[in-house]
C-alpha cells in the first residue's frame, strides 16, 4: 500500500544508508526528505519515490514553515497517507553556549525542540498504522561501556536550563558540548515515553540507539585532529564488537521504520533489538515536565 515516510537527517551516514534502503526494499514507501537542501537528486534516481522539504532544525519558523508545506502537500493528494517519520538528523558540537535565532542552545533546539515541533504539527495527518523512529545514543548511559570515555554522561537540569545556552559548567569547552549532547539524547528518550502515553493507538513511538558509529560526520564541529581521528581511524572499531558501521546502522534504523523489527511503542530498540535504556530514563515526572516546557517553548498546538 502506498505510505508516506518523513526523514530527517538523510544526506549522509546512518541515514543515507536508512534512506537507501526504504527506497529498495519498500517500493510503494514515497520518502519525503526534510533537509537544508535538496537530496533528491542524489536518492530519487531509478524512477525511485523521493521528494524534499527545505528546513534548517535549528530554526523553530523554518521546521514550521515546513510541517505546513508537508501538511498541505498531504491534505491535497500529492502524497500518499502519512505513514511513517524518522527523526534521525541531530548535532554535537564543541561547546554548550551555540544559540539558535530563537536564543535556544543549538544542541537542544534541534536534538529535541525540532523534533517535538514537527511531531505535533504531523500528528493530526497520521494515518494509523503509523511508526515514527527518533534517533537517540547510548550516551545517554553516561558509562564507559556505552560511553568508551569519549563523552560525558547526562546532567540533568530543569528542562528551561537545558534549553538555553551555557546550561553546562566551563561551557566554552568540548566536555560541555559533549555533555549538552549526551543529555540531550536523555531528553528525546523521556519525551519518546510521553509521546507512547499521549498518541492516539495506532500511532507508535519508538527511541532508536545505533551504537557507537564512526565516520558519520557528527563530529563535524570538532578540531581537526579529532575529525580526523574519527572519519579515518575509528571507523576501523566497526569491524569489532565496539562499534557499528554505518550499513549496518541504517539497515537496523530502515528496518525499524518500515515494521520490519517489532517495537512496541515507546519502547528503546538498542541495534535491533528491544532492551532496557538507563534506569535515569524512566521519570515520568520529568517526562511530564519536559513535555510541557517543550510545548510552550516551541508554541505547539495545544
Amino acid at each position: 500500500m502506498p505510505a508516506t515516510i518523513v526523514m530527517t537527517g538523510a544526506g549522509r551516514g546512518i541515514g543515507r544508508a536508512a534512506a537507501e534502503r526504504i527506497l529498495r526494499e519498500s517500493p510503494d514507501t514515497h520518502l519525503l526528505l526534510v533537509a537544508r537542501s535538496p537530496l533528491t537528486g542524489v536518492l530519487g534516481i531509478g524512477g525511485r519515490s523521493v521528494s524534499s522539504v527545505t528546513a534548517d532544525l535549528a530554526s523553530l519558523d523554518s521546521v514550521r514553515t515546513a510541517a505546513v508545506e508537508i501538511r498541505t502537500r498531504l491534505d491535497h493528494g500529492d502524497l500518499p497517507p502519512l505513514h511513517g517519520f524518522v527523526a534521525n538528523a541531530g548535532v554535537q558540537y564543541t561547546n554548550a553556549r551555540t544559540e539558535t535565532p530563537d536564543g535556544f542552545e543549538a544542541t537542544f533546539a534541534v536534538n529535541v525542540l525540532a523534533n517535538h515541533l514537527f511531531l505535533r504539527l504531523l500528528q493530526g495527518c497520521f494515518a494509523r498504522p503509523a511508526r515514527i523512529v527518533i534517533t537517540v545514543s547510548d550516551t545517554h548511559f553516561g558509562d564507559f561501556r556505552h560511553n568508551l570515555g569519549m563523552v560525558p554522561g547526562p546532567v540533568w537540569d530543569a528542562p528551561d536550563a537545558l534549553a538555553r545556552p551555557c546550561a553546562f559548567p566551563d561551557p566554552d569547552t568540548t566536555t560541555a558540548g559533549r555533555t549538552a549532547y549526551s543529555t540531550s539524547k536523555l531528553a528525546a528518550i523521556h519525551l519518546v515515553h510521553e509521546y507512547a502515553r499521549r498518541l492516539p493507538a495506532g500511532i507508535d513511538v519508538i527511541a532508536y540507539n545505533p551504537g557507537f558509529v564512526p565516520g558519520t560526520d557528527l563530529a563535524r564541529d570538532a578540531g581537526p585532529f579529532s575529525r580526523f581521528a574519527v572519519r579515518r581511524i575509528l571507523p576501523a572499531l566497526s569491524l569489532t564488537p565496539l562499534a557499528t558501521s554505518r550499513t549496518t546502522a541504517g539497515r537496523h534504523l530502515a528496518d525499524l521504520a518500515l515494521g520490519a523489527i517489532s517495537a512496541p511503542t515507546g519502547s528503546y530498540v538498542d541495534h535491533a533489538r528491544v532492551a532496557r535504556s538507563s534506569e535515569e530514563s524512566y521519570h515520568p515526572r520529568r517526562e511530564h515536565e519536559l513535555w510541557e516546557v517543550a510545548e510552550r517553548l516551541v508554541g505547539s498546538p495545544g
